[in-house]
């Protein structure tokens, strides 16, 4: 993908944790938040943009996941492995 594309799929990804925060008091981004990028930051490199994708879609399908063992808790750990992956296979991030 090019960084404009991931730049759009990380802003429909922020209004979907928007939603998630509006109607379910127990959502948590806090590992999303914590990594200080949003989809406005548009200066930052394509590989933080993707980090911050794979962190917040893991985040996202923890939230609608009913356990570990369901189709969208076996996303949110695949996302999760990603996000480690996106960083350790060269994704300079900072």
């Amino acid at each position: 993908m090019h960084k404009e594309e991931l730049i759009q799929l990380h802003t429909l990804m922020a209004q979907m944790k928007k939603f998630f925060e509006g109607s379910d008091n127990s959502a948590s981004f806090d590992i999303y938040e914590n990594l200080g990028i949003s989809p406005v930051h548009v200066h930052r490199s394509k590989a933080e943009h993707k980090h911050a994708i794979f962190v917040l879609g893991s985040e996202i399908a923890n939230v609608i996941s009913e356990d570990e063992y369901s189709g969208m808790g076996r996303t949110s750990m695949r996302m999760h492995e990603l996000a480690a992956k996106s960083v350790n296979d060269g994704g300079h991030l900072g």
